[in-house]
């Protein structure tokens, strides 16, 4: 066993593993002697205590504060999916003690959160109504760091294939075409049979630059001989999208699924604009090799009927 191997599997403590990740939050020895309670001299001391079991650098000291060296960034990744798994490990615990059914943290795209995820959860609470379901809304660049943190259980969504790697494993569930939306009271929502003409030089919310949808929806004003809007914002955000639409008015672009539901709600209205595009199916993303709780376990099988059910209606 290399020496490495020694440190990471007996020498360091979980109050090392805690010290990593608070200099990394605060970057500065004052602050972390005050959040951890403790004194500046007894976190210098612990700092040089964990550099000696590497016999390497993984701080740098300045006057700006504490930066974490190449080595130091990679024991940090290390310690945040230790804590990690020990704060999901604790929870399930409690949760058992307390006569409840644990705890799942879901990181979900837009594609996914107010049809398919919400559905899902209906059927897990109906299961065991205790669980507590954690869901962070976002894209993927910023949910698959913390997938991998071990912050996050799983992910749903739509499976980009540029985010392919070998740690992850993929659910392809279903497939989710996109639809064109204003706001119900937008002088486009009169038009019975809208053009991309009309629609290239009004205010648009999109997804960011890198999503699969986003590149397509370009293509079609290509396609059509325009270019895209230039009057835009960009968003992950499902709020922040149906904000922008209902009050600057913006036109949006979402998953049918979602156009159509609050559409129901009387929220937004669904152009009928043809968009013959073909894009990634939507499905669940895990961490290869991780052992599921038993409550990320539930919600997988509650998604997979919830996607059946979805495929059934259409």
């Amino acid at each position: 066993m290399s020496d490495i191997d020694r440190v990471l599997r007996s020498n360091l403590k979980l109050r090392h593993l805690q010290l990593l990740v608070a200099l990394d939050e605060f970057r500065h020895i004052g602050r972390v002697a005050e959040f951890m309670a403790l004194t500046q001299p007894a976190i210098s001391k612990m700092v040089a205590e964990i550099e000696r079991m590497f016999d390497l650098e993984l701080f740098s000291r300045s006057t700006r504060g504490t930066e974490p060296t190449a080595y130091g960034e990679t024991v940090i990744r290390f310690a945040r999916s230790v804590l990690a798994d020990f704060s999901r490990t604790r929870d399930e615990i409690e949760a058992v003690a307390s006569g409840a059914a644990g705890r799942v943290s879901v990181g979900a795209m837009v594609v996914a959160t107010p049809v398919w995820l919400t559905l899902a959860v209906e059927k897990l609470k109906a299961r065991s109504s205790l669980t507590t379901v954690l869901i962070e809304e976002g894209d993927l660049k910023r949910l698959l760091p913390r997938l991998r943190m071990g912050e996050l259980d799983l992910l749903v969504g739509r499976l980009e294939p540029g985010y392919a790697a070998p740690d992850l494993d993929t659910q392809a569930l279903y497939n989710e075409p996109m639809c064109v939306v204003s706001c119900p009271d937008h002088p486009i929502a009169a038009k019975p049979k809208p053009t991309w003409a009309d629609l290239a030089t009004l205010p648009w919310v999109v997804p960011p630059p890198w999503a699969s949808s986003r590149v397509k929806l370009n293509q079609m004003f290509y396609r059509h001989g325009l270019n895209p809007p230039v009057d835009l914002i960009e968003t992950a955000s499902f709020l922040a999208t149906l904000n922008f639409v209902r009050q600057r008015p913006a036109i949006g672009y979402l998953a049918r699924d979602v156009g159509r539901h609050f559409e129901k709600e009387g929220f937004l209205k669904v152009l009928d604009l043809d968009l013959p595009i073909e894009l990634p199916p939507v499905g669940i993303i895990t961490l290869r090799g991780r052992i599921r709780t038993p409550a990320s376990t539930q919600l997988i099988q509650c998604l997979r009927l919830a996607a059946a059910e979805r495929l059934q209606l259409d």
